[in-house]
């Protein structure tokens, strides 16, 4: 993605970005009208701001809640070895786990924080006696169950 500093990006670009993150099923004419500017004009730059990564895809969000996934969980995960290949390896496995909803490698206590939705607490208790531990070079986790979710999926401040 290229610096928001480039003069390809101004303003307009800005806004359209503001209004798409806060309400992603505007159509084309409506993003134009908030915007000010024409509907081919919106469409060309709403274009380009995907083409350039400045947008990286549109979804719906789901009540976990709603289909069975009320349970969140974070899990810190500490592997046996720091290296590129042992990294790769979990990375690669831990990505084929639909439970897994975000994996970020991290400084501190552990390598990796993962966000997991589960149904509830022996659903977890399964995936992690069947899967989790089982994970290419773990060596410890430590699980956290999330009591109430305070902010998620913020927009970003920009």
């Amino acid at each position: 993605m290229k610096e928001s500093s480039t003069e390809d990006f101004d303003r307009i670009d800005l806004k359209i970005l503001r209004a798409l993150q806060s309400e992603g099923r505007l159509s084309s004419a409506d993003l134009a009208e908030r915007v000010n500017v024409s509907a081919a004009t919106c469409h060309r730059r709403t274009q380009r701001l995907f083409e350039e990564g400045y947008i990286t895809g549109v979804r719906a969000e789901v009540a976990p809640g709603a289909v069975g996934l009320g349970a969140m969980v974070m899990v810190g995960v500490v592997l046996d070895r720091s290296t590129p290949e042992s990294f790769g390896a979990f990375e690669g496995a831990v990505m084929e786990l639909k439970e897994v909803l975000d994996c970020n490698l991290v400084a501190g206590d552990f390598d990796y924080l993962l966000k997991i939705r589960v149904r509830d607490m022996a659903d977890f208790n399964k995936l992690h006696g069947q899967k989790l531990i089982a994970l290419p070079g773990v060596r410890q986790t430590r699980t956290f169950f999330v009591m109430k979710e305070v902010k998620e999926n913020a927009r970003l401040p920009f």
